[in-house]
């Protein structure tokens, strides 16, 4: 019977997910499709995806298509100059359109994204939007860390990052990870009074070797932690004193973020003597903080300690009812682009990169995670995938919608046309560049599975729907 439920849920995610991702493309490419159409310009064809067809037909002298690929979509424009290593080449040359039906036409895209994201961000209006239940209290503080020495611990709620008002670890740890400095104000809540500390934040080398990330996070731990459930008497975690109800704080002194991160992190470590500290309850109350040297059993490879773990809790939402309004929630994700953007390009500072990205793979297992938790989860991120295709979109590189309006721009401005040589050229090298980058990003995409995947196992539940003027 779980089986059965198991695989009807896994088709429910999949058919939810190439319906919402493949919407978002959709949405884009009838813009340009309409637009030219109104224009009075050339359709030859309407394509969903790249790469080999799937189906195709005509009708109106128009083609349609389904493609393998499903990382975006085409309207096949031949007064438009495209590249023809991503659309193919056009049936038969037509006569130049006006440069300000090929703008109307580019601007069509990114537009239609911003208001498929401002209707669905209208819904969440409606329905209400789920908002995580996280709390920043401190659960663990090295004792001999400079946090321990400043006075931090354990109880204390972080309510301001740099400045800015936080409720979740998700919201410090995206003002950390953003942050262009390696230092930044803390301000801590402890018995009703404030205090503020500058707190250094430092690159976890164990997250970088699993997964890629350099990440700037602050050295203290939360208190959703593993839990050692079962040890198992004749285990590595046995050995090294571990017991029943161990809450495990850290690994080779940096914090453990969740079970999927520790499980990967003693995976990595196989024969190797490891440092982790653990929070063990007393019996008289309270907790008290213990750090065991711990060498996992090498198997096959991999480190195992034979301890059986739980967590603290599932992932816990409340909703706010009505959801937050349609212009604030899409002005919100502008935000959070711009400071995505920023921080890329300050990467020195941030250590934010290209590898960082996700591409089609991680956007897909992303929106997955999200459909199997909640829809209106779901439905918030496609606010967010869809603000984030038309700032994607519009950014003045050939190929993409705003390499055309800045072209189309110049030659409207001049009265000077380029040379369609010189385009087609253009066109194709960053074309190449674009699959590269794809290619790229989905690379990456693959090596942090294991993160994707605790993702879409995390347990959700909801506890309380919160008015908005309580929230």
């Amino acid at each position: 019977m779980d089986l059965l439920y198991s695989s009807l849920q896994l088709i429910y995610v999949i058919v939810c997910v190439l319906l919402l991702f493949g919407a978002a493309v959709f949405v884009h490419e009838f813009g340009h499709f309409w637009v030219a159409l109104k224009c009075g310009m050339k359709v030859e064809e309407f394509a969903i995806g790249f790469g080999p067809k799937i189906k195709s037909w005509k009708r109106n002298g128009i083609e349609y298509s389904l493609r393998w690929i499903p990382a975006g979509g085409f309207v096949r424009l031949p007064q438009m100059v495209t590249s023809e290593a991503l659309e193919g080449a056009s049936e038969e040359p037509c006569p130049p359109a006006a440069p300000w039906k090929r703008i109307l036409t580019a601007f069509a895209g990114p537009t239609m994204n911003l208001v498929f994201a401002f209707a669905l961000a209208t819904l969440l209006c409606l329905v209400g939007l789920p908002y995580l239940i996280n709390p920043p209290v401190i659960g663990y503080v090295d004792p001999a860390s400079e946090e321990y020495q400043m006075g931090i611990r354990y109880g204390d709620e972080i309510v301001m990052v740099d400045g800015k008002a936080v409720r979740s670890w998700e919201e410090v740890n995206e003002a950390c990870i953003l942050s262009r400095s390696s230092v930044l104000p803390f301000v801590m809540k402890r018995d009703g009074m404030l205090h503020t500390n500058e707190l250094k934040l430092r690159v976890d080398p164990n997250i970088h070797e699993i997964s890629g990330f350099t990440w700037k996070l602050p050295n203290l731990g939360g208190k959703d932690l593993p839990v050692a459930q079962r040890v198992e008497p004749d285990g590595a975690g046995a050995q090294a004193g571990m017991q029943d109800g161990d809450h495990i704080t850290s690994f080779n002194g940096m914090p453990v973020l969740g079970r999927e991160h520790f499980v990967e992190l003693v995976k990595a470590h196989p024969g190797q003597e490891c440092q982790v500290a653990v929070s063990r309850p007393l019996e008289e109350g309270g907790m008290t903080n213990l750090v065991l040297s711990v060498v996992p059993a090498d198997v096959g490879g991999q480190g195992k300690l034979s301890v059986y773990l739980t967590t603290e809790g599932k992932l816990t939402y409340a909703v706010q009812w009505p959801g937050p309004w349609p212009w604030e929630n899409v002005w919100s994700v502008f935000e959070r682009t711009y400071k995505t953007i920023a921080a890329l390009f300050y990467s020195k500072e941030t250590g934010i990169g290209v590898k960082d990205l996700s591409g089609p793979p991680g956007i897909l297992a992303m929106l997955a995670a999200y459909v199997k938790g909640d829809y209106r989860l779901a439905l918030n991120f496609m606010v967010l995938l869809n603000v984030s295709l038309a700032i994607l979109n519009l950014l003045p590189i050939p190929v993409l919608d705003g390499g055309h309006i800045v072209m189309s721009t110049y030659e409207w401005v001049t009265r000077r046309s380029v040379s369609i040589r010189f385009l087609e050229y253009v066109n194709t090298a960053f074309a190449f560049l674009l699959i590269g980058f794809m290619i790229y990003v989905s690379f990456n995409d693959i090596k942090k599975f294991s993160l994707f995947s605790g993702m879409y196992k995390q347990g959700v539940q909801f506890e309380e729907t919160v008015p908005a003027g309580d929230k």
